[in-house]
């Protein structure tokens, strides 16, 4: 994680495993924050998980879904990148009821 913060505060991309390392530790985190299962996280390539408490989705296209790249990702929970800007300007996706994770973030201080 430490290396992916030193890239970013340097204005450089992270290596490919160490930005994979980084999105997939702050899922867990935030897992561990939110636990529950009405939200659907996707950072594609490197991860998804599930959480903030609510009604559970079982089947097809979760109602509740965040999606944005591995670097919007980092910056968001490194609080780097506000929530509302990064859907302002489409870096980052969210449709249903439950998905703002302003209240969660960020997950790591600067």
């Amino acid at each position: 994680m430490a290396e992916a913060l030193d890239a970013l505060d340097r204005g450089v991309e992270p290596g490919r495993v160490v930005l994979r390392d980084a999105v997939r530790a702050l899922l867990t985190e935030l897992s561990r924050r939110a636990p529950g299962r009405s939200v659907e996280v996707r950072i594609p390539p490197f991860g998804a998980i599930q959480c903030v408490a609510g009604p559970r989705h079982t089947r097809g296209t979760p109602p509740n879904v965040v999606e944005t790249d591995p670097m919007t990702w980092l910056l968001l929970a490194s609080g780097r990148l506000d929530w509302a800007a990064a859907v302002a300007d489409g870096r980052l996706r969210a449709s249903g009821v439950r998905t703002d994770l302003t209240e969660y973030l960020p997950l790591i201080g600067r």
